[in-house]
């Protein structure tokens, strides 16, 4: 009886370390609205952990359904993300920052598209915000499907709104 413990003690221990090591091996999650590059690398990070409501939520207006916006990622396997500097601008009462990117997308079956454009992610001034509080938002994305190679697809700069 007493080996049998010890063995089940083992086994115990063993099946923790598999079970840690797979967790390490999946994206860490990051949802950061600290900036506008931290917004745009936490839309990303849900998109490549198949959190597609996060995702959606990081836009104050998305352009299409959640259903659609799910759908539109129905192939992709990863995604990487190239993010440039981004300035910020105020403009009545809001803070505005447009954040150049360069995207690859890897589908099922190992198909790369590589996109580039600029997203703009705005917040109303917070100290002037009533309940309920609007965190940090994408306001609007332009990008583009480009020829690559995707190191050189990075907008050298993008403009707020007028």
């Amino acid at each position: 009886m007493k080996a049998f413990l010890i063995s089940l003690s083992a086994a115990a221990v063993l099946a923790t370390s598999l079970v840690s090591a797979g967790a390490q091996d999946q994206t860490a999650y990051v949802d950061d609205r600290s900036d506008g590059p931290a917004l745009i690398r936490s839309l990303y990070n849900a998109i490549n952990r198949h959190e597609y409501a996060r995702a959606y939520s990081y836009f104050a207006q998305p352009a299409d359904s959640y259903e659609a916006f799910v759908e539109g990622y129905a192939k992709t396997v990863d995604v990487q993300v190239l993010i440039g500097p981004a300035t910020q601008e105020g403009a009545a009462g809001s803070i505005y920052a447009p954040v150049p990117v360069a995207i690859k997308s890897t589908e099922k079956g190992g198909k790369e598209k590589i996109f580039a454009g600029c997203y703009v992610t705005r917040i109303v001034n917070p100290g002037i915000q009533e309940p309920p509080f609007s965190p940090l938002h994408i306001e609007s994305a332009e990008l583009e499907k480009v020829e690559g190679p995707f190191e050189k697809a990075l907008p050298k700069v993008c403009h707020s709104p007028s």
